[in-house]
């Protein structure tokens, strides 16, 4: 373990143990009997993932004195997606079996067996099979429940083993696809920084730590982690455990979850990629593309001195609470989605009174807080080339996204969450409309990268 998981683990709430090793698989046994004693285990996976792995973690589990149960192995064939009917189906298949579940797969398995433990009030032990997101370890299970992608409450898992050289071995589409989850780290700091300034939500500093420490290493090497480089794997894989780490710390998602996930949880909650063979397009992959997106945002921000921000006209522009909700009701109209979407935005919905106190913070702490911001920030086009590097997407074509639909998500996505991000302070300083429209114009970000009309 290192010393930056061994820290981290000081603060968690659940997970007691992490194994971040080249043949850590070996040590599943060991750390199920450590973890749970003389509890029995059944191990959850799918086609794919017990191809991989299952038989090595079952004698593993065998040759510790564990009792095993009979696995329950999901079809590989449609890929198992992260919606609640699957969670209910493995907690009324688990319910019967006094068994602690162990957990083989990636992020889609992974969090339904950690739902569904959850209700059950059971722990669990995963062992994560490639580096591709950063929930192994962290609280909560994104969950697409009536449709809307959502963060479900429930423990972290108590133990979680990471087998870099089974990691390395990935398809590398995965090693990318947690290199797009890890790159959101970054905007979704600056959108931390501004909710701290602004009194929304105080910055947690050991919190932060434990993401923004390691985070620039951990990104450092995206050529090497095209290729399978063991330790390049190893340090990508112990970035996304460290985030895990500070969502179970923090109890929420926000110290690695901003803007940059709004885009791709909309894109994901709308079906985008969900039905793509041979494999549905990864939460990564849309992250990574949310990254960039709001990089370019910020630095069209950052170029303005909202020192000199006309307060008034702000106000005047800001729209009613009935308004909003029309104009959230105009811009969604999925009916599965819509109402917990108007609730997500009106949450967000404050008086003209206090729209006008909190841009008056904002006029009085810009000069600190846009240092800040350049601090923390990387270029969108330097964002761009690290993911090209790693062989992620990096531009909205690349995963099939019309134009029209990528420049209205910037719009949208502010609406879904009621967390408050650089789309919020956007908004309420009535500049979103033209930073946007700044950035599809003919020489802006995203003009200058337009698709040639056919």
């Amino acid at each position: 373990m290192s010393d930056l998981i061994a820290l981290a683990l000081k603060g968690a709430t659940d997970t007691r143990d992490v194994v971040l090793a080249d043949q850590a698989i070996a040590e599943v046994g060991r750390v199920f009997k450590e973890q749970f004693k003389d509890a029995r285990a059944i191990v959850v996976a799918d086609d794919r993932t017990w191809d991989l792995a299952g038989e090595a973690v079952t004698e593993s589990l065998k040759a510790a004195g564990v009792d095993v149960l009979e696995p329950h192995v999901f079809p590989g064939d449609p890929e198992l997606y992260a919606k609640y009917e699957n969670c209910e189906a493995l907690r009324d298949e688990l319910s019967p079996k006094d068994a602690v579940a162990v957990a083989i797969g990636g992020g889609t398995l992974n969090d339904i067996v950690k739902r569904a433990s959850g209700e059950l009030e059971r722990p669990y032990l995963v062992v994560g099979t490639a580096a591709s997101m950063d929930g192994y370890t962290a609280f909560g299970a994104s969950i697409a429940l009536d449709g809307f992608k959502q963060t479900l409450t429930c423990p972290a898992p108590q133990a979680c083993i990471a087998d870099i050289g089974l990691m390395a071995a990935a398809p590398q589409v995965m090693t990318a696809s947690g290199y797009g989850d890890l790159i959101g780290k970054v905007p979704a700091g600056a959108d931390w920084i501004i909710a701290d300034a602004l009194g929304t939500e105080a910055i947690d500093q050991d919190v932060w730590d434990l993401v923004q420490g390691p985070l620039r290493g951990a990104l450092a090497r995206p050529a090497e982690l095209a290729v399978g480089e063991a330790t390049a794997i190893g340090d990508l894989a112990e970035g996304l455990i460290m985030s895990g780490l500070a969502m179970q710390a923090h109890q929420s998602s926000r110290p690695a979850s901003g803007a940059e996930h709004q885009f791709s949880h909309l894109w994901e909650m709308e079906g985008h990629g969900v039905d793509v063979k041979p494999r549905r397009l990864s939460h990564g992959f849309k992250v990574g593309i949310g990254t960039v997106a709001i990089a370019a945002l910020y630095e069209l921000l950052l170029a303005r001195n909202l020192t000199k921000l006309d307060i008034e006209a702000a106000v005047a522009a800001w729209p009613t609470r009935q308004a909003m909700e029309a104009e959230v009701r105009r811009r969604h109209t999925d009916p599965q989605l819509v109402e917990e979407t108007v609730v997500q935005a009106l949450a967000k919905w404050i008086t003209p009174e206090q729209l006008r106190a909190r841009l008056e913070q904002v006029v009085a702490v810009w000069p600190e807080l846009s240092t800040k911001l350049r601090d923390q920030l990387i270029p969108a086009t330097e964002l761009q080339q690290m993911l090209r590097a790693v062989g992620a997407p990096a531009h909205p074509s690349d995963i099939d996204l019309g134009w029209d639909r990528f420049r209205e998500t910037y719009t949208r996505a502010q609406m879904i969450r009621k967390r408050y991000t650089v789309l919020d302070l956007a908004l309420e300083a009535n500049l979103l409309e033209e930073l946007v429209a700044e950035l599809f114009a003919p020489e802006g970000f995203w003009g200058k990268q337009a698709p040639r009309a056919e």
